[in-house]
């Protein structure tokens, strides 16, 4: 088998393959040796029709077109296996089927052309020293306060009220009654023997401060006005008014802040033990927070600092996966992803998140190139914990460890060389809030596939 390669764009390359005449002659009696036994001839039984009556019967061309289709393809394959191309996805037949089928004769070569999809070439900008401008993720000593007194809060002990009104943080026991300001009754605004804790962001503003001041047994109206923004759009903004009896009332009384409570709340004998233990969280998720903050900086530089010229086969897949990842999300939100993803929805979704394939695959090939110019491996140890580490959480679940074993490679190598990039840039830390969010344009293709999504599901 002759065959010439030429690199052609989008990381393909061309094959001319010549195929010898002893391979048409085998591919044309194999069609006639397939005709003979399967064809419906009258006046001849199957498998014992004479090859001279399959050849007036079908013809030439019937029978070169069946040779020339079961030729085809190991043709392509055997001549990727002999050139060693390293070839991802499906080959695409590039000469017309017609014209081979007027060139195609029996003991006489045959001349063909073919295109394949190979891995791409990177070429990358300077990756050293790269310019990084993140926000910086401020350890607030305040959390630690709000941390102890929710944990305050939940250990807390319900007392009775005896001898006062109500009065903010109380837990009022009421009955009541909303209606809208025509005297419309409101559905679903009725309760008997409701615990109503008056603090802020608990229940309706107005309806809280409104109990505020009311003494067991008394009975008010409360003059309410729903908030905008409130879960029921047919009440947001609403003016009612609610009847209201306070039947009960308690308190909650919270633990000391000491060491008893430290025991109770945690596995520490002290109380500054504890407050340390917190205060220790707080800083590590804070820098944790402004580190994963400078590696996501780093990744969207890596999307320009690639140059690389995708093959199609790459972007489809790479689309798919996106799409399967937004599938599994909305199943487990309990979403039928049968109408969801359909004829209609897919090839409009497909498209809104091609930019976002695309990007992905920039960052995902420059990380490899870089990894491969700076040497970063990942050892077998790593790899070992890390399987060991996830291995015991799909305990029960058909897994194939070698696939396994190299999606952790691939994902150890990737968290190597991010920390590589981050220690050899130049990082400027801006307070948060500070940074514009990330371009339109980079984040619309989900968004814009979720609003198709969206748009199904009204129709």
């Amino acid at each position: 088998m002759k065959v010439t390669q030429e690199k052609l764009e989008q990381s393909r390359i061309g094959l001319q393959i010549e195929v010898g005449g002893d391979q048409t002659t085998k591919y044309y009696e194999q069609a006639i040796k397939k005709l003979t036994t399967s064809a419906n001839i009258p006046g001849f039984r199957k498998g014992k029709i004479p090859r001279q009556v399959i050849l007036q019967r079908m013809g030439q061309a019937q029978i070169k077109a069946m040779a020339l289709e079961a030729l085809l393809e190991p043709a392509i394959n055997d001549a990727i296996k002999q050139e060693s191309v390293p070839a991802i996805g499906n080959y695409q037949i590039s000469s017309s089927f017609d014209d081979l089928l007027v060139s195609f004769a029996p003991g006489q070569p045959l001349t063909f052309n073919a295109t394949v999809d190979v891995p791409p070439s990177v070429t990358l900008g300077t990756y050293t020293g790269l310019a990084v401008k993140a926000e910086e993720v401020v350890y607030d000593a305040a959390q630690v306060a709000d941390f102890i007194e929710k944990q305050r809060d939940e250990k807390a002990t319900i007392i009775p009220v005896v001898g006062r009104a109500a009065q903010l943080d109380d837990i009022a026991v009421v009955d009541y009654n909303g209606k809208l300001a025509d005297g419309t009754e409101i559905s679903g605004a009725q309760a008997d023997d409701f615990d109503i804790e008056l603090s802020e962001g608990k229940f309706i503003t107005d309806l809280v401060n409104g109990i505020v001041g009311m003494s067991v047994g008394e009975t008010r109206n409360v003059n309410v006005t729903f908030p905008a923004d409130y879960a029921r759009e047919d009440l947001a903004a609403q003016a009612a008014i609610f009847h209201v009896v306070l039947k009960d009332l308690k308190a909650k009384e919270l633990p000391n802040l000491d060491d008893d409570f430290a025991k109770e709340a945690s596995d520490f004998d002290t109380l500054a033990e504890y407050q340390t233990s917190i205060e220790t969280r707080f800083q590590e998720q804070a820098q944790k927070s402004t580190d994963q903050n400078i590696i996501t900086a780093i990744e969207a530089i890596l999307i320009d600092l690639a140059e690389v010229d995708l093959p199609e086969t790459m972007v489809e897949r790479e689309t798919m996966n996106i799409l399967n990842q937004m599938a599994n999300q909305f199943s487990q939100y309990g979403m039928d992803v049968n109408k969801l993803f359909t004829r209609e929805t897919i090839p409009k979704m497909k498209e809104n998140c091609r930019v976002d394939a695309v990007n992905n695959l920039k960052q995902q090939l420059a990380i490899v190139e870089i990894a491969q110019k700076e040497g970063i491996v990942v050892t077998d140890e790593a790899i070992v914990a890390k399987m060991s580490e996830i291995l015991p959480q799909l305990a029960g679940q058909d897994i194939d460890e070698n696939r396994l074993r190299a999606y952790i490679t691939e994902d150890l190598q990737k968290e190597q060389t991010l920390a590589w990039l981050k220690d050899n840039a130049k990082v400027e830390l801006v307070p948060e809030g500070s940074l514009k969010p990330v371009d339109d344009e980079e984040e619309a293709g989900e968004a814009e596939a979720i609003d198709i999504l969206s748009e199904a599901v009204a129709d």
